[in-house]
């Protein structure tokens, strides 16, 4: 017997990414230390506050069927700070809990697309975008970004794909590069996502972690609510990765659809992590600026020894908890850099090329370890990557 085309296609028949990864995993488990700069898991855990109100929810009997579309108290948080970050007026109708951001991602798709249909997304990637598309039987289409515009996309690059597609995934503050759209980059976005009668998906699970600038959610912009839906999560703002608990901002009526769809697949989410949930997010931005805090820190630390060396360079490093490094002058790939570097130094990276073809010849730094650490490993990266220049 033999799965579906759906399941066995999900990764289009290449590697999933995460060869180096892998790796380094396999040399930890043999024994060998590894310096791990690779996923973005934050090195402090989720704060006690929160893990001891999920234990008085649990242990106060919050641990049957939950309310599928989500608790209304935490709905009615997240419109709240929805709206007050967008201007947008949000209600608890608009909003959808879901098991993390992955199952929002999948969801709005399936939402959105029939069999099919071409879902447009950029490159660079988040490493699960096109296996989701996949998985949702659309037939994905990317879009390249440039490493000359620091990945910012083209709005005319989109348009020329945009013809008879249905919808357009973006991420900003962005997954890989730590790049953030610029208003002018967004406003380009929605009038094509207008002209070409588009469904945007907008991925802001890092709009806590901007370094340069303000966020802006394309959904503020005129005439784009409707046609907007937008991906938040707990993971990344507030070091919840394992709760699995996200959100999807949406017009009403494609709210209630997506309920349905919850209904026949997670039936929601466990109650008590969405009582810690609205915990955490009742701890108001302070918090939220303290978990951030090591990222904005460690951004500084690499900013600063970067510019003393000319190995490789920083793409502008606006937002999210990674670096990516240009090391296309070693003359080397992006995952043969890596695999070096993690042969010669046990320092592992992911290469550019886990994200996508536009970002060969680069790698993706999670500032994810201590501060000290962190610098360590990024001087013994551009050491390396010296000793590596092909005009050296």
């Amino acid at each position: 017997m033999q799965p579906s085309k759906r399941i066995s296609g999900i990764l289009g028949g290449g590697s999933d990414g995460w060869d180096v990864f892998n790796k380094a995993r396999e040399m930890i488990a043999a024994g060998t230390p590894v310096v791990e700069l690779t996923i973005g898991e934050h090195d402090i855990r989720t704060a006690a506050p929160i893990l001891q109100d999920m234990h008085r929810s649990a242990m106060g009997g919050h641990t049957g069927y939950a309310s599928v579309p989500g608790v209304p108290a935490l709905r009615d948080t997240i419109a709240a700070r929805v709206e007050a970050q967008s201007g947008v007026p949000t209600t608890r109708d608009n909003i959808l809990i879901t098991p993390g951001g992955q199952s929002a991602l999948y969801t709005a798709h399936f939402a959105v697309c029939d069999p099919g249909d071409r879902a447009l997304y950029l490159d660079p990637f988040y490493a699960t975008y096109p296996g989701t598309l996949r998985g949702a039987s659309t037939a994905p289409q990317r879009i390249q970004t440039h490493a000359e515009d620091a990945f910012q996309p083209r709005a005319a690059d989109i348009a020329a794909e945009a013809k008879g597609a249905r919808s357009l995934l973006i991420n900003s503050p962005n997954n890989p590069t730590g790049v953030v759209y610029s208003r002018a980059t967004l406003e380009g976005i929605a009038q094509v996502c207008k002209d070409h009668d588009l469904w945007l998906i907008s991925d802001e699970v890092y709009d806590t972690q901007v370094w340069e600038g303000d966020h802006l959610s394309p959904r503020a912009l005129p005439d784009m609510a409707q046609r907007t839906l937008v991906v938040g999560s707990m993971s990344k703002s507030h070091a919840m990765t394992g709760s699995r608990i996200g959100w999807i901002v949406g017009p009403a009526q494609i709210v209630d659809d997506m309920i349905n769809l919850a209904i026949h697949t997670t039936y929601g989410v466990p109650g008590y992590i969405q009582d810690a949930a609205l915990f955490a997010l009742n701890l108001g931005p302070d918090f939220e600026a303290e978990v951030a805090a090591p990222f904005r820190r460690r951004r500084a630390i690499a900013q600063k020894l970067l510019a003393g060396q000319n190995a490789v360079s920083l793409v502008p490093a606006q937002g999210a908890m990674y670096l990516m490094l240009d090391v296309r002058s070693t003359g080397m790939s992006g995952e043969a850099f890596a695999n070096a570097l993690l042969d010669a130094h046990h320092i592992a990276v992911m290469p550019g090329e886990s994200f996508g073809a536009s970002a060969a010849g680069h790698v993706r730094v999670a500032m994810t370890i201590q501060d000290s650490a962190f610098e360590t490993a990024l001087k013994t990266l551009c050491a390396f990557a010296k000793t590596c220049r092909i005009d050296e």
